[in-house]
Parts: C-alpha cells; sequence; structure tokens
C-alpha cells in the first residue's frame, strides 16, 4: 500500500512538522512515504507527483486549503482510484461540506497520532478508526475519539533525522515541548486544549540540540512557552551551552506572567540577540480582553517587555477587531505598543477561524466576515468596512517603514512628538494615491516621505534631518545624495581629518544637523545642538555613525 504524507508550505523555508511525526511514529509500514511541497508550485506538477500513490494524506491549514482542495480534485482526475485524507486544523472543526466534496474521502478531526496509525494499520477496513470521518452512501460516517495521544510515545523520536541535514541550515525549524493552552482566548484554536502537555524533556533535548547542530532560526512552536518557571530556564540553559554562534531561537511567551527568575537568569546569563520573544499583546482595551475571555495586564506586558528589550530581539502582536474595540481604542493599542519600539510590531485583523467560539458571536456583535480563507473581519458594530480599510492602508506603512527598518529614527522621532497613528494614516493615503503597495522602489520609499514631510511638516527644523539619516544609514555603499545635503567639501575634509577617518578605503557621508544625534540614538529625546552626523561605508555591510 503506498501512502503519501503531504503538505503545501506557504514558503520554500517552511517545514511541515506535523507530517514529520506521523512518518517517523509509522514508517514500519512499508510504502509509507512524505514529501513537502509550497503554495506557488505548479498544481499540476504537485498532482501528478501525488497521483502516483493509492493514499495521499494532506497537512491542511488557513494558508494552504484553497490549494490543498484545487490539487486534490487534479489528483483525482489523474488517478480516480487515488483516495485523498485530510488532516489539521482546518479540517477538524466545521468539516460537513468539506467532506461532502468529491475530491475528499476522509478526514481526521483534532489529534492526528492515534487516528492516522489506526487507519493505517486497518485500510481498507477503517469503519472502526475513531477520529475519522469517511464518505457512506451520500452522507458520511463520523466516530469521534475519546483518546488522547501520550507525548511519551514521542521518545527518541526526531522527526528531522530523515531529512538531509544540509537541507536544514536555511529553513525555519519547528520543535514542540508542549500542546495545549492554559488560556481561553476566543479568537484562537489554542484555547480549546487547556491541558497543557510536555514531550519527554531528554527527547526535546537530544532534538533541540540536533537542529542547533545543524540548521540556523529555530522555532518552538509551545503556545506560552513560560509557563513552567523551572521548565524555562533548564531551556534557556540547555541553548546556552549548546548553540552555535548563528543559531537564532524564537519562542512565543505570555510577558505579563515572566517570572523574575526568568528575568534574571536572562539578564545574567543570555547574550543579545540569541533569543527572539513573540508577544500577543493584541489589545490594550481590557473590555476587549475580558470580552474574548482572554486576561492581560498591560502595565505588567510592557514593564517585562522594557526590562528584557535590551537582551531579547521582540515580536510584538496586535489584533484589530475584536469586540468593544472601537476606532479610537485601536489607535490607542497602536499608539501604546508603538512606544515600546519592538524591533517588529505585527497588525492582524481578526479572523474567525473554524471552531473558535468567535463565530458563535457572530450576531451578538454584528460581525460580517470573508466566508473564504482566511475568513478575516469586513465590519462589526465597532468598526465600519471604511474604518477597517483604513487601518489596513497604516498596516502597509507599518511594514513597509518600521518592520522592516527603514526609518527607525523618523518613526520614533514621531512616536516621541506627534500621532504615529495618525501620521501612518495619512502619509498612508498619501502613498497610495501614489504608488502601489506592493510596487515601489527602495528610492521611492524616501523620496514620498521626504515630500509628505516637506508638505505637513514645514516648521519641524529636525524631522528631515533624521529621515536623511535614515535613509544613509539604508545603503552599503553611498547612495546618491538625497534629502538633506552634506556639509560643504571644505568642512568634510576637515572633519575626515579632524576625526582620522581612512577617506582613501572608505567613503563617507557628513550632514549638518541641529541636535544633539548620539543623545537622541540613546534615549529618543532631541537635544538642541549645531553639529554633525558622519556615516562610514565599507562597502560590504551596512553604513554606521562614526565619531
Amino acid at each position: 500500500m503506498q501512502i503519501l504524507l503531504t503538505t503545501l508550505n506557504s514558503k520554500y523555508i517552511h517545514l511541515n512538522l506535523a507530517i514529520r511525526l506521523l512518518y517517523e511514529l509509522n514508517k514500519k509500514h512499508e510504502g509509507l512515504d512524505w514529501k513537502e511541497f509550497t503554495i506557488k508550485e505548479p498544481q499540476d506538477e504537485v498532482a501528478a507527483h501525488c497521483a502516483q500513490y493509492e493514499i495521499v494524506c494532506f497537512s491542511c491549514y488557513i494558508w494552504n486549503i484553497t490549494q490543498t482542495l484545487e490539487v486534490a480534485a487534479k489528483i483525482k482526475k489523474l488517478n480516480p482510484n487515488t483516495k485523498i485524507l485530510l488532516g489539521g486544523p482546518e479540517v477538524s472543526y466545521e468539516w460537513q461540506e468539506v467532506i461532502a466534496l468529491p475530491q475528499v474521502d476522509f478526514i481526521i478531526i483534532g489529534e492526528g497520532e492515534i487516528p492516522f496509525r489506526d487507519f493505517v494499520n486497518a485500510y481498507p477496513n477503517v469503519s472502526d478508526v475513531a477520529g475519522l470521518v469517511r464518505k457512506l452512501g451520500d452522507g458520511f460516517h463520523y466516530t469521534p475519539s475519546n483518546e488522547t495521544f501520550n507525548l511519551e510515545e514521542f521518545k527518541d523520536v526526531n522527526p528531522y533525522i530523515n531529512e538531509p541535514p544540509e537541507n536544514l541550515y536555511n529553513k525555519v525549524l519547528y520543535i514542540e515541548t508542549s500542546r495545549g493552552c492554559p488560556y481561553k482566548c476566543e479568537f484562537c484554536l489554542a484555547s480549546l486544549d487547556n491541558k497543557v502537555r510536555y514531550l519527554p524533556i531528554d527527547t526535546i533535548k537530544q532534538n533541540l540540540l540536533y537542529l542547533m547542530q545543524h540548521g540556523k532560526v529555530i522555532k518552538f512552536l509551545d503556545r506560552t512557552f513560560n509557563i513552567k518557571k523551572d521548565f524555562t530556564i533548564d531551556i534557556f540553559k540547555f541553548i546556552l551551552e549548546n548553540h552555535r554562534p548563528e543559531n537564532v531561537f524564537q519562542f512565543e511567551i505570555t510577558a505579563d506572567i515572566v517570572h523574575p527568575d526568568i528575568i534574571q537568569y536572562i539578564q545574567e546569563h543570555i547574550p543579545q540577540g540569541l533569543l527572539r520573544f513573540e508577544i500577543g499583546i493584541q489589545t490594550v482595551n481590557q473590555k476587549a480582553n475580558l470580552e474574548v475571555s482572554r486576561k492581560q495586564n498591560f502595565d505588567k506586558t510592557k514593564s517585562i517587555i522594557e526590562q528584557l528589550s535590551n537582551k531579547i530581539e521582540m515580536h510584538l502582536d496586535l489584533i484589530v477587531g475584536l469586540p468593544l474595540d472601537y476606532f479610537e481604542d485601536v489607535k490607542y493599542s497602536i499608539e501604546e505598543v508603538f512606544k515600546l519600539y519592538a524591533p517588529e510590531l505585527q497588525l492582524g485583523f481578526l479572523k474567525f477561524l473554524k471552531g473558535t467560539p468567535m463565530r458563535d458571536k457572530l450576531d451578538q456583535h454584528e460581525y460580517t466576515y470573508d466566508p473564504l480563507p482566511p475568513y478575516q473581519i469586513i465590519e462589526s458594530k465597532y468598526l465600519s468596512k471604511d474604518e477597517l480599510e483604513q487601518i489596513v492602508i497604516l498596516e502597509n506603512i507599518l511594514e513597509i517603514y518600521w518592520n522592516k527598518k527603514r526609518t527607525i529614527y523618523t518613526f520614533k522621532y514621531i512616536s516621541e512628538h506627534y500621532s504615529i497613528f495618525d501620521f501612518m494614516l495619512k502619509f498612508g493615503k498619501y502613498f497610495a494615491a501614489r504608488k502601489n503597495f506592493h510596487r515601489y522602489t527602495l528610492n521611492d520609499i524616501y523620496e514620498l516621505l521626504d515630500s509628505y514631510i516637506y508638505e505637513q511638516f514645514k516648521g519641524d527644523k529636525y524631522l528631515k534631518q533624521i529621515l536623511a539619516i535614515d535613509y544613509y544609514l539604508q545603503h552599503k555603499i553611498k547612495p546618491k545624495s538625497l534629502i538633506h545635503g552634506e556639509v560643504k567639501k571644505e568642512e568634510k575634509l576637515r572633519l575626515i581629518a579632524a576625526h582620522n577617518l581612512n577617506h582613501h578605503k572608505y567613503r563617507h557621508v557628513i550632514l549638518p544637523i541641529h541636535f544633539d544625534f548620539d543623545h537622541f540614538d540613546k534615549t529618543n529625546e532631541i537635544v538642541d545642538k549645531e553639529s554633525v552626523v558622519m556615516i562610514e561605508y565599507n562597502g560590504v555591510n551596512r553604513p554606521y555613525v562614526v565619531g
């Protein structure tokens, strides 16, 4: 029996952990195989490969379900005898319409380890397999499963052992140490499994060591990694003792419950840049949090972020569209969270995922959402279509200018002296009237912002100078003169000589400014001072401020 475990990843750099685990647990079955594709690969080629198998098992998520069903239909046309089995979070809830599709034969509901094992062992007589939906005449048959997979069965299982080690280095490598989440946020699928279970610690460390030895970026899939203080410190200690210089580790944490001992350990032992924390703030509006059964103390969260930002690279998340979050509430959340100056601020829009309690509150909050994946909000009683469209414009500016690190100094200055929300919103409309958000050059980015600042902030003597610094720090080689001119040639030569700069080996830009840049760089505060900023280019690395 030829069975293929497969999925369509969103990008080439991503790897699927689920099919690797299922393969390792069941590889004794002759004919079991696995292979990954991406959603951008030609579907006819994917289908041609899959149609060679008797059973094709797809791992389904919100980002690939549409393409998966299209490929499944093509497989059936090439080989009507191939059976299609679907599993994963996107088909584990509200699956009745999916099983009714002609290209779908089976669906595994929920956690897949036990149903898939039983399915493989019993096939083709799968009528008694719990956790499996199968077609039956013009309808379907489903036997619910009450059995929970024992994570101790993962002992000594390395899901990456069959991957050529050289293929791992440039991929995002996923590892789970636990399943379940203690919280009940109604917009999140993780809230449906409130029992946190851990994998065997020895196996966690064996697999983590393997990924450190062969990979670069390692992402932990745990929904709240820092639930257990001692476990968290133990893993950090293991990483510290075994990591390679190029390794980076990403964790999803809940900031307001970070134990003081964890903070102390990080400050005393963890080098800067080794760890990245993803923190879902979602909203600062406590009424909105409570409405979706979410517990969060923003003051504590803010304090933890500020305490750790010198060591940890932060990725902060906000969600637009939560109940009781009006336009002004969204504005307040964005401005408060932006002032934490995390390297990345992700602005997401509420999605009505299958199985989540949010789908039961549509009438209560007058929600309308897109019926197609990713089921994103269209409007509610709190946010109109127009208001949501405005925030989408703002989100594009946030991504282009802040998250891509193109105007860090400029946006910090704006946030300290103006409304960063209003600025991004108004400038976003200005940008959209002149360029497509997905088609622009690097020079467009700075020229458009320069023009907007010239029109709207003529009385600000610092803003253009700060934008110029951002512009000149974006290029590995000295770029064309733009935004703000350099000092005169004679003065430039004098300053180069006075600071003993090697103008034979390196290129320099020297900008006259009206403030103390060093003080601003350290504190985000403006101190009026006639001075210069000297930027050096070596043609290989990013430029840097000298002197």
